[in-house]
C-alpha cells in the first residue's frame, strides 16, 4: 500500500487559517504584522521564493516590504538597510535573503537583524534559547517539519528519529526540536558511513542533506514517516527533493511531496513568526521581551 501524502499544501492552508483571529485582534488594535525582506542581487530562486512570500504575507493580512539592493552592495549597504529596518515601528520582522553576493560576510549580515526581529531564527540567541529548550523566534523550516509532523497526528515520544544534514538553518535545530519533543535522535549527513544503517532504524527519517534522490527505499524502515527537506534540480532540470519519492511511498508510512512539502510549511512558519514578534513587540518593557499578550 501507497503511503500516506504530508500535504504540505494543505496544512499551511491550515495553519495560515488558524492565524486569522491574532492577525485581526492586532488590527483591531490598529497594529498589522510587518514583514521586510532585504533582496541582494537577482538570483532567479531567490526572487521566486521572496515573491511567494509576499504573496502568503498580503493573503494573511500582514503588510509586507521588499528591499531591493544590486548584486554589487558591499557588506556596508547591506547593514545599513538592517539597521534601518531595525528601527522601524511598522517593521516586526526581517528577512536576508540567502544566498548573498560573494565576498559578504553572511554570519555577520545575519547578526546584524534585532533579536525581537529575528523572524527567520538565525540569531544566535535564539538559537540558544533552542539549546536550552526554551524556544522563542526558531528556524523556519525545522518548526515547518515539526508542525508537520504534530498535525499528521505523528507521536515523537520514545520513538528514534534520524537527521540527515547538520546545517544550523536546519539539521541542528531540528535535531534539539526533535529532543525536546522525547524523541532518541541520530544526526548524519551525506558523508556518514553506512548511512543506510542508520536510516532503516529510524520510525522518523528527515533528509536536509541537499543531495538529488539520497534516499532510496531500501533506505527507509517499512512504515516510517519520511519528511523530504531537499530541494534539487535533477539533471533533467526537474524538481526533485533528497527523497526517491515514487520508489519510498512504497515502503513509507507517511511520506512528504517536494514540492508541496515542507516548503510550504516554511512560509507558513516564516508568517507565524512574524505574527509572533508582532505581538511580543506590543509587550516590551525597557529591553525586556515580554511574553504575548
Amino acid at each position: 500500500m501507497a503511503a500516506r501524502v504530508l500535504d504540505g499544501a494543505a496544512m499551511s492552508a491550515e495553519v495560515l487559517a488558524a492565524l486569522q483571529p491574532r492577525v485581526k485582534s492586532l488590527a483591531a488594535r490598529g497594529v498589522h504584522p510587518g514583514l521586510a525582506t532585504v533582496l541582494v542581487g537577482d538570483n532567479a530562486a531567490s526572487r521566486a521564493y521572496v515573491r511567494n512570500k509576499l504573496r502568503t504575507c498580503a493573503e494573511t493580512g500582514l503588510h509586507a516590504e521588499l528591499h531591493e539592493l544590486s548584486a554589487a552592495a558591499g557588506e556596508a549597504e547591506i547593514l545599513a538597510k538592517v539597521a534601518e529596518l531595525n528601527s522601524s515601528a511598522t517593521v516586526h520582522g526581517i528577512i536576508v535573503q540567502l544566498p548573498l553576493p560573494r565576498g559578504v560576510n553572511a554570519q555577520r549580515i545575519m547578526q546584524s537583524v534585532a533579536l525581537a526581529k529575528d523572524v527567520d531564527g538565525f540569531n544566535w540567541s535564539n538559537l540558544g534559547a533552542l539549546v536550552d529548550g526554551h524556544m522563542q523566534l526558531a528556524p523556519c523550516t525545522p518548526l515547518g517539519v515539526m508542525t508537520m509532523l504534530e498535525r499528521a497526528g505523528v507521536g515523537l515520544e520514545g520513538r528514534h528519529a534520524v537527521v540527515i544534514g547538520r546545517s544550523s538553518i536546519v539539521g541542528k535545530p531540528l535535531a534539539l526540536m526533535l529532543i525536546a519533543s522525547g524523541a532518541t535522535v541520530t544526526v548524519c549527513n551525506s558523508r556518514t558511513p553506512a548511512l543506510s544503517v542508520h536510516t532503516r532504524m529510524a520510525d522518523v527519517l528527515v533528509s536536509a542533506a541537499g543531495r538529488a534522490r539520497l534516499v532510496s527505499a531500501d533506505m527507509v524502515k517499512p512504515g516510517a514517516v519520511v519528511i523530504d527537506v531537499g530541494i534539487n534540480r535533477d539533471a533533467a532540470g526537474k524538481l526533485v527533493g533528497d527523497v526517491d519519492y515514487e520508489a519510498v511511498r512504497e515502503v513509507a508510512g507517511a511520506v512528504s511531496p517536494v514540492p508541496g512539502g515542507v516548503g510550504r510549511m516554511t512560509v507558513a512558519m516564516l508568517v507565524a513568526n512574524t505574527v509572533s514578534a508582532c505581538e511580543r513587540s506590543l509587550s516590551v518593557t525597557g529591553n525586556r521581551l515580554c511574553p504575548p499578550p
